[in-house]
C-alpha cells in the first residue's frame, strides 16, 4: 500500500503546518537519519558524484603545484586586470558560505521552527565553502611559503602587515567567521554525536564518535549548558553575517575605481551573499533529500521557504543593480557612467548580461507557487543563480579592464589553469560535502525531534530538554536498546 504524498505548503491561521512528516515516533526519527550515515553501502548516486569530486580535487592539487613552481604567470591576471579568477572565487566562496549561518544563528534566534530539517547540512556548507574560499588569499599571494606574512606575528625582519589594507581586513573577518562558524556547527552536533557513538556496532566507530561527544550523557546539566552555548554562539555568529561579506566588499569599495567606489555595496554584498547562500542549499537540498530517503525531514514547505527568500534577496540585488546605474548617472561623473554603460555594453557585455538573466530575470519565476514546489523547476532555477552570483564577482573585477588610462586598455582571457582551478575548487567543496554526508548526521536529530507534536502517543519516554524550545522532547528514545540518554 502506497501513501500519498502530504502537502505541507499550505497556508492556514488556524493550524500550523506539520514540519516532519509521516508522523513518526522518536526512535523512527533516529533510525531514519543514522542509517544514512550507518548503511553499509552509500546509494550508487553517491559514488559517482565522490568520483567526479575527487577527479575535481586531485586536478585542484596539480594546478596548484603547477602553480607554485611556475609562478603566478600562468593565469590569466595581466595588467591592468591584475585581479582575475583568483579574487572572484574567494568573493564567490565567502558569499556560499553565508545561508549556513544565517540559517542556523538568525533564524534560530528568530525562532523559526522550519530551519530544524535544513540547518546541518547548511552549517556544513558553510565551513566547506570558507574552506574553499581561504584557498585563494593563500595562493594568489605568489610566494605561498611566506603567506604568514598576512598574520600580525613578529618576525626576524620587523616586518608587520599593512593594517590598512582591506585584503589584510579579510584575513581576520574570514578567520573569525570561520572559527565561529565551526564551533556553532560541532556543538550542534555534539547530541547527534553521541546517539552515533551509542549505536556504533564497531570498536572504531564508538571510539571516534565518543571523541567528538565529549562524554555527553543528556543529562539536565548537559543539556542546560549545551543551550547556552548554542545561544551564545548564535548572538556571535548574526553580526558576522552582516559584517564579513561588507569587510570583503570594502575590498573593492576603498579602491578609487569607477565602478568599485561606492558605498552601496556593503549591503549589496551581503543580500548577494545571503541569495548565492540560499540558492546552493537548495542545489545540495533537492538531491540529497531524493538519493537518502530523507523526504520527511525535508520537506517541500523547507524548499518552498527557500525559494521564498531567494526572491526576495533577488529581488534586493536586482534593486541594486538598478541603483548603481542611478547612483553613475547621479553623480555627473562621466568616469563613472562610462564604467557602467561599458559593463551593458562594452566587450564583455556577454557577462554582464548572463549575470542580470541568471539572478534578476530567472528567480521571478518563484512569484507562483506551482513553479517553486516543482523541484525540476527549483532545481533549474538555482543553479542558474550558482552560475549568476559568479559572473557577478566576475563583471566586478573586470571593472580594471578599461579604467583612466586608454593605452593600457586590454581584454581579459581566462587561461586553461585559471579554469581547472575554478573546476577543481567545486571538487574540494563536492568531496567535502560527500564525506560529510556519509559519516556525520546529515539532520539535527535532536532539534527535528523539538519541532515533532509532543502529543504523539507513541512519542515514548524520556526527559523534555532541547533547544527548539517546543513543549516536546527534543531528544527523546523510545526503548530502541541502542538507544540511551544521548538519544
Amino acid at each position: 500500500m502506497t501513501t500519498l504524498p502530504i502537502d505541507n505548503t499550505f497556508e492556514d491561521p488556524t493550524r500550523r503546518a506539520p514540519l516532519v512528516l509521516q508522523h513518526r515516533t522518536f526512535g523512527a526519527v533516529t533510525e531514519r537519519i543514522a542509517n544514512v550515515a550507518e548503511a553499509p553501502r552509500a546509494p550508487r548516486a553517491w559514488y559517482v558524484c565522490f568520483a567526479i569530486g575527487l577527479a575535481l580535487l586531485g586536478a585542484l592539487g596539480a594546478m596548484v603545484m603547477y602553480l607554485i613552481a611556475t609562478g603566478v604567470g600562468v593565469w590569466g591576471n595581466q595588467s591592468p586586470v591584475m585581479w582575475g579568477f583568483p579574487i572572484v572565487n574567494f568573493v564567490f566562496w565567502v558569499g556560499i558560505g553565508h545561508a549556513g549561518t544565517l540559517i542556523s544563528a538568525i533564524l534560530f534566534l528568530f525562532r523559526q521552527k522550519w530551519r530544524t530539517g535544513i540547518n546541518r547540512f547548511a552549517e556544513a556548507m558553510t565551513i566547506f565553502a570558507v574552506i574553499c574560499a581561504g584557498l585563494f588569499p593563500g595562493i594568489h599571494i605568489g610566494r605561498v611559503w611566506v603567506a604568514y606574512w598576512l598574520f600580525p606575528i613578529p618576525n626576524q625582519m620587523e616586518m608587520w602587515p599593512q593594517f590598512r589594507s582591506p585584503l589584510l581586513w579579510d584575513v581576520f573577518a574570514v578567520g573569525t567567521y570561520f572559527t565561529v562558524s565551526l564551533l556553532f556547527w560541532y556543538i550542534g552536533m555534539v547530541p547527534d554525536l553521541a546517539t552515533f557513538r551509542d549505536r556504533a556496532t564497531s570498536k572504531i566507530r564508538q571510539i571516534a564518535y565518543g571523541v567528538f561527544a565529549l562524554g555527553w550523557r543528556g543529562s539536565n546539566r548537559h543539556w542546560h549548558r549545551y543551550e547556552r552555548a548554542y545561544l551564545l554562539l548564535a548572538a556571535l555568529a548574526t553580526p558576522l553575517v552582516l559584517s564579513v561579506h561588507s569587510v570583503v566588499s570594502f575590498d573593492f569599495a576603498v579602491a578609487q575605481l569607477p565602478g568599485w567606489h561606492t558605498t552601496i555595496f556593503p549591503p549589496y554584498f551581503v543580500a548577494g551573499a545571503i541569495f548565492g547562500g540560499f540558492a546552493m542549499v537548495v542545489t545540495l537540498a533537492v538531491p540529497a533529500r531524493e538519493w537518502f530517503g530523507l523526504k520527511d525531514f525535508i520537506t517541500m514547505r523547507h524548499l518552498e521557504n527557500m525559494n521564498k527568500i531567494i526572491l526576495l534577496t533577488g529581488s534586493i540585488v536586482g534593486y541594486a543593480y538598478s541603483m548603481e546605474f542611478f547612483i553613475a548617472w547621479y553623480s555627473g561623473s562621466m568616469y563613472e557612467g562610462f564604467a557602467f554603460i561599458n559593463r551593458a555594453l562594452g566587450q564583455h557585455a556577454w557577462a554582464y548580461w548572463t549575470m542580470i538573466t541568471c539572478n534578476v530575470v530567472a528567480p521571478q519565476l518563484f512569484w507562483f507557487k506551482k513553479l517553486r514546489t516543482n523541484l525540476l523547476v527549483m532545481f533549474i532555477v538555482v543553479n542558474f543563480v550558482n552560475v549568476g552570483m559568479w559572473f557577478e564577482r566576475f563583471v566586478i573585477v573586470l571593472s580594471l579592464e578599461q579604467d583612466f588610462l586608454p593605452s593600457s586598455w586590454a581584454y581579459f582571457k581566462p587561461t586553461w589553469v585559471d579554469l581547472m582551478t575554478l573546476a577543481g575548487s567545486f571538487g574540494l567543496f563536492l568531496t567535502l560535502f560527500l564525506l560529510f554526508c556519509r559519516f556525520l548526521p546529515v539532520i539535527a536529530i535532536a532539534e527535528i525531534k523539538a519541532v515533532m507534536p509532543a502529543a504523539d502517543p507513541h512519542a515514548g519516554h524520556g526527559a523534555a530538554h532541547g533547544h527548539g524550545h517546543e513543549p516536546g522532547p527534543a531528544s527523546a528514545g523510545d526503548g530502541h536498546p541502542h538507544e540511551g540518554a544521548a538519544s
